[in-house]
């Protein structure tokens, strides 16, 4: 019995040696561009570590993935909390499917640590869209870090569109400053809304309205129909106030109910609308030329932040500036000034 267990015991032993092993960047990138969803998972997951020695299997990846092209779409979908998000992405989600695409769901919250955003129950409010072989849903980890939470979500963007994924979601809970972060990372930018709930209730600021190619407003039935077309109106008075934009394309406004499946296919019809202005004029590939160097310049600033930080000279004195500075002893200017000659001694 005694040699059995053993047996039993080694047998499992080896099974979980087994599991634990990290694959080589050569097999994640074949398991990647093979469309493999669990692979794509594990990419993402070592893509998304901060230990210093995946940095570098990290990178060769990446640029593996990029050596595929990919005619790929990326929508950013933002709204506050209880406008409806992951009903209206699922049943989108689904829609798109239907229609023979592969979609990626991907979301970006790096306040969710307080806000308990939408980020951690994705993937168990879209249940339908979660099963569905031509779909992948993955939450971005939160942190303190928009830039660094921000770098990696562009990053899995690469790695869904090297995996055959023609449509690339990115969700944003919509109440800090990630909708500029996904904004500068997507083609078409759609705004969710509720009628009945002005901008104070909805947390909505001017400037995402300015940057929105398209508002929709969700939860358009039943009693809340006539408030809905009234909302639609409203809205497009407003958006007449703002100036044209640079891509030559006019913001719409429409209604839809996610619950009950009305005017949803309405919306992938306007965002193939737009992606057909904005690839006449040439903006669509200009514009991803431009973000491509946004994020190289955005990638330096977190990647120089993060020397910075861990730096022994700074960690050292950190805590007594930020003790002096907070109770007027010194400034701040003349604390950072301190803290980074100190920075650049430990380099030399």
């Amino acid at each position: 019995m005694s040699t059995e267990k053993n047996k039993d015991t080694k047998g499992v032993l080896q099974v979980r040696k087994h599991r634990k092993k990290k694959p080589s960047v050569e097999e994640l990138t074949h398991g990647v561009l093979n469309g493999d969803k669990s692979i794509l998972a594990r990419a993402i997951t070592l893509v998304e570590s901060t230990r210093n020695d995946d940095l570098k299997q990290a990178y060769t990846l990446i640029e593996n993935c990029l050596l595929k092209k990919s005619n790929s779409i990326r929508i950013g979908i933002t709204g506050v909390p209880g406008v409806g998000k992951s009903t209206f992405i699922e049943i989108f989600g689904k829609t798109l499917t239907g229609l023979g695409k592969k979609v990626a769901v991907l979301a970006v919250d790096p306040t969710s640590t307080l806000s308990k955003g939408s980020i951690l129950g994705d993937k168990t409010r879209m249940q339908e869209l979660v099963k569905d072989p031509n779909a992948f849903i993955r939450p971005s980890p939160s942190g303190k870090s928009l830039g660094g939470v921000a770098r990696k979500t562009r990053e899995t963007i690469i790695l869904c569109e090297a995996a055959g994924f023609d449509i690339i979601l990115i969700e944003t809970v919509g109440v800090g400053q990630s909708e500029t972060a996904v904004h500068s990372m997507v083609d078409f930018f759609l705004l969710l809304k509720l009628a009945g709930a002005g901008d104070e209730l909805q947390g909505i600021k001017r400037g995402i309205m300015e940057m929105a190619d398209a508002i929709v407003i969700n939860k358009a039935e039943g009693d809340n129909l006539k408030r809905a077309e009234r909302a639609q109106v409203e809205f497009e008075r407003a958006l007449q106030l703002y100036p044209p934009k640079v891509n030559g394309w006019t913001p719409k406004v429409s209604t839809c109910s996610a619950i009950d499946n009305r005017g949803i296919i309405e919306i992938w019809e306007m965002i193939i609308q737009f992606l057909d202005t904005t690839r006449d004029h040439g903006y669509f590939e200009s514009n991803r030329q431009n973000q491509n160097k946004y994020w190289l310049m955005q990638t330096i600033e977190e990647l120089l932040k993060q020397q910075f930080y861990q730096t022994t000279a700074v960690k050292e004195h950190l805590e007594s500036m930020l003790q002096k500075v907070a109770e007027d002893k010194i400034s701040p200017f003349r604390a950072a000034e301190l803290l980074m000659n100190n920075y650049k001694k430990e380099l030399k």
